[in-house]
């Protein structure tokens, strides 16, 4: 991963917009999650698994607003989807000191459900959201999105992450089936570029935030694991 300018990493320090790390219950959970480890690689890798596996994954809540970005929001919820869950990792170490940048990709992700190929029409996922950890001097991709139980009900292998190496998804599930194709990195980013973001989503998904909303993430994907057996 190219390193981001030294001028950058203080940004990644500073609590922001939608990194809100200096919001109290965001400060409170980075420390409860990370209490009892000194060395920043290891209070980042507990922070990556509170995250994954503590915040659920929900697609449906695809709120492009400042506010449903935010860290502090996501963590209230307790669900989220990349974008805000890779923001709320970002929030949680940089909270303890460690700085932490938001990455993006697109992706072709073979994990999904009907109601999404059915609103999205596409498999292709723009503006997907992994965090960036600065880590003995080295930029680290770290992927919390998919919860552990989510991967077990689609048979995919589960991100693990050890602090050195680059936590992107597998190409192949656990049944050698397609899961995850990376087409192009946008780059890290301090907070969430938003307009962008949103420019793109209204291009490729238009409408689709209101048609989900009225969904059930996790009802959906008992009907689709269902319909695989």
């Amino acid at each position: 991963m190219n390193a981001l300018p030294k001028a950058d990493e203080q940004a990644c320090l500073a609590s922001g917009a939608t990194v809100d790390s200096s919001h109290p219950a965001v400060r409170a959970y980075a420390e409860q999650h990370s209490a009892g480890q000194r060395d920043p690689r290891a209070r980042a890798i507990a922070l990556y698994y509170a995250v994954r596996d503590g915040i659920r994954y929900d697609p449906y809540g695809l709120d492009l607003s400042e506010h449903g970005l935010r860290a502090s929001t996501t963590l209230a919820a307790g669900r989220g989807w990349c974008v805000p869950k890779a923001v709320l990792l970002a929030a949680a170490c940089r909270a303890v000191g460690i700085p932490a940048a938001l990455g993006y990709a697109d992706v072709r992700n073979h994990l999904s459900t009907e109601r999404m190929r059915a609103t999205m029409k596409t498999d292709v996922f723009f503006w997907h959201g992994y965090t960036a950890i600065l880590l003995d001097g080295v930029w680290v991709k770290a992927t919390p999105a998919f919860n552990i139980e989510l991967c077990e009900k689609f048979r995919i292998r589960p991100l693990e992450f050890d602090g050195r190496e680059d936590s992107i998804y597998h190409p192949y599930d656990l049944d050698g089936r397609q899961h995850m194709e990376y087409l192009a990195y946008r780059g890290e980013f301090a907070e969430v570029p938003l307009a962008a973001m949103r420019a793109d989503f209204e291009r490729h998904y238009p409408g689709v935030a209101e048609n989900l909303a009225r969904s059930d993430f996790e009802r959906d994907v008992a009907v689709e694991v269902g319909a695989s057996n």
